[in-house]
Formats: C-alpha cells, structure tokens, sequence
C-alpha cells in the first residue's frame, strides 16, 4: 500500500505568510504597547517566529514598524475601495465617505502609526524613514477621499475642503484615544457633512 506524499507550501509562499505574520504583529504592538515596547524580539514571539526568521525580514525595529504601517495603510486602503465598490454602483452619501474615513483613523493601525510618528519627532533616524512614508500615506489617503467624494479639485476651494476633512478626521481620532468619543464624532461628522455637501456642489435643492 503507498501513501501520497503531503505538498509541501513553497519557501516563497512560507515567507510571504511569515512576513505578513510580523508586519500584523508589529501594528498590534504598537498600538497596545507604544513604541518602547515594540522590540524585533516582542514582535517575533507576538507572530509566533523567531528572533532569527524576524530579522531575516526586517534587520531593524525602524525597518520592521515603517514596513508595518505601510502594510496596513495599503490594507486599510483596499479594505475601503472594496467597501465602495460594493454600494450596488450608487455614489456613496459624503456622511457614508467621512463615516468610512473616521473608521480608518480610529483603528489600531492609526494608533500604531501615532507611536511611530511620535518616536520619530526626537529620533532623526527614524523621522528619515517616517516622513517619506507620510508624504506617501498622506497623498493615498488624499486621492481616496476625492474619489469617494467625486470631488472636482479644479473647482476653487474643493482641495483644501477635501484636506481639511482629512485633517478633521484625523484630529477626531486623537480625541478617541484615551475616551470613547463616538458620539461626539458622530455628531461632528453629520455637520461636516452638510458643509462639505455646498462645498462639493452636491447638496439637494430645497
């Protein structure tokens, strides 16, 4: 009687899994544990690796956060498009847009950022890795929100709304911090909503 032999995963396939086991690691240790406490060996043991195969990935803490956050922007980002897409082929309502948007900056991927861009304000060595990867977020972030709100940038004054809805957004997640501020938010994002509908030249005629 023989007996089949089991495939086995390809390396690459391995490796891929693993690295996305330590960039999802990295995310959740630092929104729960800030960045003193996200060590290449924390993060290892929290994805269940070892030090070694860890730092076969990532050589450095630096390397190994910047990775993860842009990891889970590009994460978040489909996570969004998809949810978009999926609204039967209707425009979303600019609440729906913001709503959608708030979530994203109330996630632990936000609050893992936020350790990072603070350990970064006193660390030039990291600020070297961060700032290239804001501009980088900042402008996805910004060419997501024009799409979702089909706004006409040649249109004066729509750029600087659709920025300062990001800027709203992301302030009312550091107020979400260390209280439940969902309320507050909601109600927030309801009167943003009508602004920005004049502004959008979408608001419904009286």
């Amino acid at each position: 009687m023989t007996t089949q032999a089991v495939p086995r995963e390809p390396q690459q396939d391995r490796s891929r899994a693993t690295r996305g086991r330590l960039l999802e690691a990295a995310i959740d240790c630092l929104a729960s544990n800030g960045w003193a406490g996200t060590t290449v060996a924390v993060v290892a043991e929290r994805a269940g690796v070892s030090r070694g195969a860890a730092q076969h990935h990532f050589r450095t803490r630096e390397e190994l956060v910047t990775a993860a956050v842009e990891y889970g922007s590009e994460v978040r980002t489909a996570q969004m498009r998809e949810h978009l897409s999926a609204l039967a082929g209707r425009r979303p309502s600019t609440l729906e847009v913001l709503t959608l948007l708030g979530e994203m900056y109330t996630s632990p991927l936000f609050r893992a950022a936020l350790q990072l861009w603070v350990a970064a304000g006193s660390d030039a060595q990291l600020r070297a890795r961060v700032v290239p990867l804001e501009a980088r977020v900042g402008r996805e972030a910004h060419r997501l929100a024009v799409e979702a709100l089909g706004a006409d940038e040649s249109v004066s004054g729509v750029r600087e709304s659709v920025q300062a809805t990001l800027d709203l957004v992301r302030g009312l997640g550091l107020a979400d911090l260390l209280t439940d501020d969902s309320a507050r938010r909601s109600r927030l994002l309801r009167q943003w909503a009508a602004t920005l509908d004049l502004t959008l030249h979408r608001a419904e005629a009286p």
